[in-house]
């Protein structure tokens, strides 16, 4: 359980940078960028054994590192997208509602338990998420563009499930650390074109401060991903649980540290949201 912990933990600390990116007016692409080469670069310098750039390519894996890595900057710029023209608390939705698809795909495909109390909590879960998630009380869906939100559901739910699928079939204990390493060096690269492009168009200018926040970025980046493959690869606990309890407590403790740090206001909704989560965390993992 150490592990989920971990990854909660820095899972919610790359909310906490990205609203100091927004704060202080720092690129944020740039930043990316440079957290996807921190991170890459994290995971190779934890990795014990010597790196050969043929085997690694090579690797029953490597294929599905290279889809996870077009998957992570894709579905970001989704999510981006989805803020912008949906609103924040669509693309909140919608992509933590996700996690109801490496559930089911626990379920059928390594035929894990669904009993009425699990069953409750998922459903409380995916409740709790849209409750805190609304901030204001014009907060809602807008029906008449649903392609980006839909896309970013897909999107997100299809990233846990791959890593949780090829975690379990193709990645070694020790492997771990290259296999991260890659997705996040295919996702740098993906993010370098992007700016190329935008320095050929005469659109890019350097910020500096994208150097230190992309850093520290890149460090929580790596570790999110991580802990979450090592919680995975423990076997008291299923997946489906996992995946739960992750979610829903980033949203939770997310919002807490926003609350304190952020001076942001709840509603009655979100304290609601926030007594569901606790109540869906217990009955997931006491079933």
């Amino acid at each position: 359980m150490i592990y989920l912990l971990l990854s909660i933990i820095a899972s919610t600390c790359i909310f906490i940078i990205f609203k100091l990116l927004g704060k202080y007016k720092i690129n944020t692409l740039q930043a990316i960028v440079i957290n996807y080469f921190t991170a890459c670069l994290t995971g190779v310098l934890s990795y014990n054994e010597n790196i050969n750039i043929s085997s690694i390519i090579h690797e029953d894996w490597f294929y599905g590192a290279v889809g996870l890595g077009f998957l992570f900057i894709s579905i970001f710029n989704v999510m981006a997208l989805t803020a912008q023209r949906n609103g924040v608390t669509t693309a909140s939705v919608a992509s933590k509602m996700s996690v109801v698809i490496p559930i089911i795909f626990g379920i059928y495909a390594y035929q894990e338990s669904l009993g009425w109390q699990k069953t409750i909590g998922i459903i409380l879960a995916l409740a709790a998420v849209y409750l805190t998630s609304l901030k204001t009380k014009t907060s809602s869906f807008n029906y008449k563009n649903l392609s980006l939100p839909v896309l970013l559901f897909l999107g997100s739910g299809v990233i846990d499930t791959s890593i949780k699928f090829i975690e379990t079939s193709y990645v070694s204990k020790n492997g771990i650390p290259i296999f991260s390493a890659t997705i996040f060096c295919i996702a740098g690269l993906i993010g370098v074109i992007i700016l190329t492009m935008q320095a050929l168009k005469r659109k890019f200018k350097f910020d500096y401060r994208s150097i230190f926040f992309g850093f520290l970025l890149g460090i929580t980046n790596y570790y999110s991903i991580y802990m979450l493959l090592k919680a995975l690869q423990f076997e008291g606990i299923e997946s489906a649980t996992i995946f739960t309890v992750n979610n829903v407590a980033i949203v939770m403790l997310s919002t807490i540290i926003g609350l304190i740090f952020f001076k942001e206001k709840l509603q009655t909704k979100n304290w609601i949201g926030i007594t569901l989560a606790i109540i869906s965390i217990v009955l997931i993992t006491l079933a």
